[in-house]
């Protein structure tokens, strides 16, 4: 291999893995936009919307070892590919639950959708943006395969950033489970309509 060859290989790895990170964080800002509407505007998700949140997770978990392996040097070629699936998998699973509230309200005349607008789009159209995104960036990085693998930063700093992004997701995973919880109350599943967190309604503290 030229040295060109190799200059633009471990070009194509940083990028890759920075990409990794990246997709970990630009969902990480999704949630704790969603958290905000929902702790801030007192606007609680419905079922879809729930089931719009797992999916986004089960989309960054992959990432989450990509970006996990990378940083131990294991990350094998193979195994990169089926991330990305498993990332594309998830993501066509939260583009139809997506859909499918957007088409609930679109066949209801009049209907002004569920949630106030961010942007003058709704949460779940917002949510099908990004599933749409994370598709066409998983195959991009298919398409990049053949010139590199992700590869992590030798530098304490940067490797320290990458570090924290996982934590900062993982807490986040923790953070829904503790909301559907909460919303859920001692019931199998959530209200169509939540107003409440009918767990602390339940236990007599609301």
């Amino acid at each position: 291999m030229t040295s060109a060859s190799k200059q633009s290989e471990s070009l194509v790895s940083t990028l890759l893995f920075w990409g990794s990170v990246g997709f970990v964080l630009a969902y990480s800002g999704v949630l704790l936009g969603a958290f905000s509407v929902q702790l801030f505007a007192h606007e609680f998700p419905c079922p879809l919307c729930m089931l719009q949140r797992y999916a986004m997770i089960l989309t960054v978990i992959p990432q989450l070892w990509i970006v996990t392996n990378s940083l131990r040097g294991k990350l094998k070629k193979v195994e990169y590919a089926r991330c990305l699936g498993m990332s594309i998998i998830a993501a066509v699973a939260g583009s139809f639950e997506s859909t499918r509230q957007i088409l609930l309200h679109i066949a209801t005349k009049g209907d002004p959708g569920y949630g106030s607008a961010v942007l003058g789009l709704h949460l779940y159209t917002w949510a099908l943006i990004t599933f749409v995104v994370v598709i066409l960036y998983c195959g991009g990085a298919l398409m990049a395969m053949p010139y590199g693998t992700p590869a992590a930063p030798t530098s304490p700093a940067w490797r320290g950033v990458a570090r924290v992004a996982t934590w900062l997701f993982l807490a986040l995973i923790l953070a829904n489970l503790v909301a559907i919880i909460l919303l859920e109350g001692f019931a199998w599943i959530l209200p169509d309509d939540p107003t409440k967190y009918h767990l602390l309604q339940q236990l007599g503290f609301h």
